[in-house]
């Protein structure tokens, strides 16, 4: 019974980290219809310019991780909103250039990552309660997948008050429904969109820094790894839907815990899953009729 308890709860951990590099892919495709291949490259970034800033603050502190994550969130939002502006909105309905570009540009950061900090990983420090365990019926949980799971929480409920209850949620939300008519009520919809792509990337910028304490360093190679599995975490809940995303997330990584522990074969089991998925239901969990 422990055994089981240990394997769920920390499949929700990684679930969560899973999350909220999905939750920033699955908003700006469900709202913009834009597959963004470099993704990733927002999360190591604020991963590796977030432990930059920690370590320098108060390094292996809670008040050097908190810098660390605003940081993080902060780069993120940056340079995903500077990508929308200067590289994919002149691309709008133009999905093959959109991949292209965003292909070129995910490869092109590694490699300048790799210039800047090296190919080898860098290990990272972190409060000292994360590196401890609590136990719960007998189960040893880690304690840094609480914080993964109450971090991704709270960028879900916070994505969908954004979403729901602000001016500029309404405007999106329009803008993608009628684009034109929200223009011509004098409303700059690009602005709007711009802030979707913020948002994304600070999700994968907080998700970079979590992932360093999760993993114990960062490498130029972080983001690349945690893309793969978010892009299957999308198809799986269904594009656009991030609802989808967030119980295809969960799924996905108690799955690949329990084949991890019992045969030795995680990710083989969860390339598996996505195959089923898309034979049976192609548009994914929760995603919509075409």
């Amino acid at each position: 019974m422990s055994t089981v308890l240990l394997l769920v709860i920390t499949g929700l951990g990684l679930g969560a980290l899973y999350f909220l590099v999905a939750s920033g892919l699955s908003l700006i495709y469900g709202l913009m219809g834009v597959l963004n291949f470099a993704h990733g490259s927002f999360l190591t970034i604020a991963a590796f310019i977030g432990w930059e800033v920690g370590r320098r603050v108060s390094d292996g502190t809670w008040w050097g991780l908190l810098i660390s994550a605003l940081v993080g969130m902060i780069v993120g939002a940056v340079v995903a909103a500077a990508t929308e502006y200067f590289l994919i909105r002149r691309l709008y309905e133009r999905h093959i250039e959109q991949a292209l570009i965003t292909v070129g540009l995910g490869l092109a950061t590694v490699a300048l990552f790799e210039g800047i900090w090296g190919t080898d990983p860098i290990y990272t420090a972190k409060p000292e309660w994360l590196s401890q365990t609590t136990e719960i019926l007998g189960a040893k949980i880690p304690n840094d997948r609480f914080l993964l799971i109450a971090c991704a929480a709270l960028v879900l409920v916070g994505i969908v008050l954004f979403l729901q209850r602000t001016r500029y949620g309404l405007i999106i939300r329009a803008g993608v429904e009628n684009r034109s008519m929200v223009t011509a009520l004098g409303i700059d919809v690009r602005r709007s969109f711009t802030i979707v792509f913020a948002i994304g990337g600070a999700a994968a910028g907080l998700g970079g820094v979590l992932a360093s304490v999760y993993y114990g360093y960062v490498s130029a190679h972080l983001g690349s790894v945690l893309l793969i599995f978010a892009f299957i975490v999308t198809v799986i809940g269904g594009l656009g839907s991030l609802t989808g995303a967030a119980i295809a997330s969960v799924l996905v990584a108690v799955l690949q815990q329990f084949a991890n522990y019992y045969w030795g074969a995680g990710d083989f089991v969860v390339v598996i899953a996505l195959a089923a998925v898309l034979l049976i239901r192609p548009r994914g969990l929760m995603g919509k009729v075409a």
